[in-house]
């Protein structure tokens, strides 16, 4: 009996320790700030480490096994319904005793609700610890661009509320088109016109994120190499680049995608690990750590990254006007041909052996994303994505491109 209250003591006491900390990050930047500065870390450089050594995704084998828990638990509650209602109550009307087969049964069913329970309240911890508090911490503008003094930032969101004009938003945008122009013909090629790349892109990413925390001091540190997804075809159906697990502290990335969204996916989702949760955040931090690099290979993933958020938000503010749009720099078909997420030879390859069409898995997906984002105070979802833009106003002003 002690034993069991010992056991039923430390499950409420857990859930009690995460719904705590839940409600202190929700209401405490400085909470947020100073465990992602102290405590954070030692995940990533200790059980991050572990995993790391490892040469597969420990956090996709997790996910499957939870897949897998799951299904179990729902499945399991039919027989469980069944031996409750029908055999234990019409046992008892009839003074008959359970079948000790039955009983057996029961028990089994009964230890595993209880394992599940514990699997979902650590699982719930772990969230907390290494995902749910990262999102109410200070944003990067607030912490690296210094937002003025009282100014309002807008909600769920990584930049202080400043109109940017047209005008502004055409010279970033032009920027990097130019950007991409001029690399597009610096790219090693193959017959096919694809672009070569010979060296460890992973090493790569890695050393572009620590030299960007020389700048950026919470960049700086450990980071475990980045792992391709053995279930990349699944993950293209998404239209997710990689992902980022908070149980195994492992930045992982889609393997079957065009190579030049490799060295931006996986310093974004390296990223992560730094505590940097929120999506435009990570896109910009990425953006960061290629165009900085010496590497023309991750300087032009890097511009590639924004090209498109930049361009659609130009297309948008200038009212979709053609003529308005095509008078200012354009893309080459070359950069257009780039600047894709899979090849059709693999989304031919994809599709014609995907169980579930890619449509139906990109919807359910965008709404498990959308949704979890909002649970966590983004309430524009994965509208979010696309707030990099303002980063990219911010970061470029900045550097005095808007006094030039």
């Amino acid at each position: 009996m002690n034993k069991a209250k010992a056991r039923v003591g430390l499950y409420v006491g857990t859930g009690i320790v995460t719904l705590l900390l839940n409600v202190i990050a929700w209401n405490s930047t400085a909470f947020c700030d100073n465990y992602i500065k102290y405590v954070f870390p030692v995940w990533v450089n200790t059980y991050g480490r572990l995993t790391g050594m490892v040469p597969f995704s420990v956090g996709e084998i997790m996910l499957g096994l939870a897949v897998v828990l799951t299904a179990l638990a729902l499945v399991l509650w039919i027989p469980w319904l069944a031996i409750r209602v029908f055999v234990i109550r019409v046992k008892k009307k009839k003074g008959e005793a359970v079948s000790k087969m039955t009983a057996s049964v029961q028990r089994w069913i009964k230890r595993y609700y209880l394992f599940f329970a514990w699997v979902f309240n650590i699982v719930c911890l772990i969230m907390t610890l290494n995902c749910f508090i990262l999102y109410h911490a200070s944003t990067f503008s607030e912490k690296y661009f210094g937002a003025p003094e009282g100014a309002a930032v807008a909600e769920g969101g990584s930049f202080p509320k400043r109109e940017y004009t047209l005008e502004e938003l055409i010279l970033v945008r032009n920027l990097v088109v130019d950007e991409c122009n001029r690399l597009s013909y610096e790219m090693e090629r193959d017959e096919k016109g694809e672009i070569l790349y010979d060296k460890d892109i992973g090493n790569e990413a890695i050393a572009c994120m620590q030299a960007l925390g020389e700048t950026y001091g919470q960049l700086a540190g450990y980071y475990p190499h980045p792992k391709p997804l053995f279930t990349s075809d699944f993950f293209c159906q998404q239209y997710m680049c990689g992902y980022y697990f908070p149980f195994s502290m492992e930045a992982n990335y889609n393997d079957v995608m065009y190579i030049m969204n490799k060295p931006e996916s996986m310093c974004h989702e390296l990223a992560h690990l730094r505590g940097y949760i929120f999506e435009d955040e990570a896109n910009f931090i990425s953006f960061l750590a290629c165009v900085e690099s010496d590497d023309p290979f991750f300087v032009y993933s890097g511009y590639l990254s924004v090209l498109n958020y930049l361009d659609n938000d130009f297309y948008k503010a200038v009212g979709r006007d053609n003529d308005a749009y095509f008078a200012q720099t354009r893309i080459l078909s070359q950069v257009t041909e780039d600047n894709v997420y899979v090849t059709d030879e693999e989304w031919e390859r994809i599709n014609g052996k995907a169980l579930i069409d890619t449509e139906v898995v990109d919807e359910i997906s965008d709404a498990f994303v959308d949704t979890t984002l909002k649970v966590n105070g983004v309430k524009d979802g994965m509208i979010s994505y696309s707030r990099v833009v303002h980063l990219l106003l911010q970061y470029y002003e900045r550097r005095g491109l808007f006094l030039s």
